[in-house]
């Protein structure tokens, strides 16, 4: 698979790009965001490490015109060395699947980078079953897609899954560690603080009020629930 890594460090994107490729992936660098969409037609990734904080256009910047020329399927790996959880909403606000924080291990960015791939990539036979629609929040798990009072919300791969699962499992606390399992994969059980961010950045996206939540409800110290408890 192809890989771009847009970092405006070349000895850290050859690094980087080196490490790649012997795992298997094919890589290329682009020293900030303009190069990276003039790298877009030619070199057509399926995926993209992309930094925050580079000169002239930014991570921001780069992701909303990546997302615009490649459209929002294209998977989207922020590194950064700014680790605050504003700095992560705003990242997956703006479509970013996952994040690492620097300086980080390259054995962890090779399981996150196969994970959001396997989850861009899952077939509808991978995809929690079941849909849901009360009239304000409809939801098809099989095409990613959630609409809020008929309003389209655009929803990554990760948030499509973890969305898909708690309303497969309508009305049951989820564990953490099963969530982090089953959507994340295998390796990923005890990160729960980013489970924690995905939760949060769903609730401002469909719940009317985010500080109560009414679909994504936090069941103290037994995980989440989709649904009052026991109601499927």
């Amino acid at each position: 698979m192809k890989i771009l890594i847009v970092d405006d460090d070349p000895v850290f994107s050859d690094l980087l790009a080196r490490f790649l490729e012997g795992r298997g992936y094919q890589a290329a660098t682009a020293a900030g965001g303009a190069e990276a969409l003039g790298l877009l037609p030619t070199f057509a990734p399926e995926a993209v490490i992309l930094d925050i904080m580079m000169p002239g256009m930014d991570g921001w910047e780069a992701i909303r015109r990546l997302r615009a020329a490649a459209g929002p399927g294209l998977p989207v790996l922020f590194i950064t060395a700014r680790g605050e959880q504003a700095d992560v909403l705003k990242g997956l606000r703006l479509g970013a699947d996952d994040y690492l924080k620097k300086p980080f291990d390259l054995e962890e960015l090779a399981l996150r980078l196969a994970a959001i791939l396997r989850r861009a990539h899952a077939g509808p036979d991978e995809a929690a079953a079941g849909r849901f629609d009360d009239g304000y929040l409809r939801i098809d798990p099989d095409r990613r897609l959630a609409t809020v009072e008929g309003r389209p919300i655009h929803l990554t791969p990760t948030e499509g899954r973890l969305l898909g699962y708690l309303l497969a499992n309508r009305g049951r606390p989820l564990p953490h560690r099963e969530l982090l399992h089953e959507v994340w994969g295998p390796g990923y059980e005890d990160d729960t603080p980013n489970l924690q961010v995905y939760i949060r950045y769903l609730r401002e996206k469909l719940e009317p009020d985010p500080g109560q939540p009414r679909y994504l409800r936090t069941v103290r110290g037994r995980g989440y629930c989709f649904g009052e408890e026991g109601v499927a």
